[in-house]
């Protein structure tokens, strides 16, 4: 297959409901999207994770689309007859930017398997039709405000809730949950590493609420200091922003360090990578589930078909598509008894709304031969 030309859309997109971490409040998403057109007139494509501030990671949307330009789709366009499993080698030189490179190779194996009628979900070993779902649920002013939100995402049918944590916004609210909802709800809570060492008692406390996880208290590099919390816990520690690869996976999970793993394609450089994080996990007993980004339904359809693997046995991040957007720009998604079903078309599984893109587009740019 040979990549006639990328293109890069920014599209601008509004949030149904801001969302709050404890890296900030976000109103609207900055999207990256790369198309990968192919000299058969086929297109790929893709979708950049990175948000518009480095905040999660040192990736962020306006260096992603430049490293794309300059480097990356070149160094793809310059090697000729390629596959999805060629993107890795070709752009290896570069170092980091595995946002920038997953939207890439995202781009060329949806354009890949198209070309061969080929589902993403059967291409990268999935198993399931359907996979569980669950909802993550932003800071909010009021614990009552709180209660309210969870309250709406339980009566959808969702089965399992995520809740965003941070210092002073930790043992309350999570204790109101339990009380308000009762014991056979599973919540599991993120930190997005906003804790540090003096928070270890604190954290441990977390116990008394039968929690499904804790998710990254610690900064990503803080590799020993989450394995003695994990040595404190009867709660399970899942990592996020530590595992960017097959390896570091192996080494938080030999580190007593992860004892469930999230895995999100874009941290770690694409779908393929992303298989090769759930094999290894898969391998050390340790389970996993499917993050999310905020992602449009470019990136939601291929994160079921990811889901659909057999590791996948937690709910993931991968709620419908009316919580976040008013209006995708593919067919919308929607839970039904907190279940989702798997895109069964080509690549992805979905066609994207061409309308509703040129609507939304910010900016365009295209990069040839």
């Amino acid at each position: 297959m040979k990549i006639e030309s990328f293109e890069l859309r920014r599209l601008r997109m509004p949030l149904v409901n801001p969302f709050r971490t404890s890296f900030g409040l976000q109103t609207v998403r900055d999207v990256l999207l790369v198309f990968a057109h192919t000299t058969d007139g086929v297109t790929g494509y893709g979708e950049c994770v990175a948000l518009a501030d480095p905040v999660y990671s040192e990736e962020y949307v306006d260096a992603a689309e430049q490293v794309i330009e300059r480097y990356l789709a070149p160094a793809v366009l310059a090697g000729g007859d390629v596959t999805a499993a060629d993107v890795a080698r070709l752009t290896g030189k570069f170092v980091g930017h595995r946002m920038a490179k997953a939207a890439v190779e995202m781009a060329v194996l949806d354009a890949e398997l198209r070309t061969a009628g080929m589902n993403l979900a059967d291409y990268l070993g999935g198993v399931r039709d359907t996979v569980p779902v669950g909802v993550s649920v932003g800071i909010t002013q009021t614990i009552e405000e709180l209660l309210e939100v969870v309250r709406g995402h339980l009566d959808e049918g969702y089965r399992r809730i995520k809740l965003k944590i941070q210092p002073g916004f930790d043992l309350e609210p999570v204790a109101a949950v339990r009380e308000a909802f009762g014991p056979d709800v599973m919540v599991q809570v993120d930190a997005n590493t906003a804790y540090r060492a003096d928070a270890l008692g604190l954290l441990a406390e977390l116990d008394a609420f039968d929690l499904l996880l804790l998710e990254q208290p610690f900064d990503h590099d803080d590799i020993h200091l989450h394995a003695e919390l994990a040595r404190r816990m009867r709660t399970p520690i899942c990592l996020d922003e530590s595992l960017t690869s097959a390896k570091t996976t192996a080494t938080a999970i030999r580190a007593g360090a992860c004892e469930i793993a999230n895995i999100k394609p874009g941290r770690v450089g694409g779908y393929l990578e992303a298989r090769r994080v759930h094999d290894v996990a898969g391998a050390l007993d340790v389970p996993v589930w499917c993050g999310g980004m905020l992602e449009t339904g470019i990136g939601r359809a291929a994160n079921l078909a990811l889901a659909s693997l057999p590791g996948f046995t937690l709910p993931g991040d991968i709620s419908g598509s009316a919580r976040y957007y008013r209006e995708d720009i593919t067919e919308p998604f929607i839970a039904t008894d907190g279940q989702m079903a798997v895109p069964t078309g080509p690549g992805i599984g979905v066609e994207v709304d061409a309308e509703r893109i040129a609507s939304l587009t910010v900016s365009r740019q295209v990069v040839t031969r």
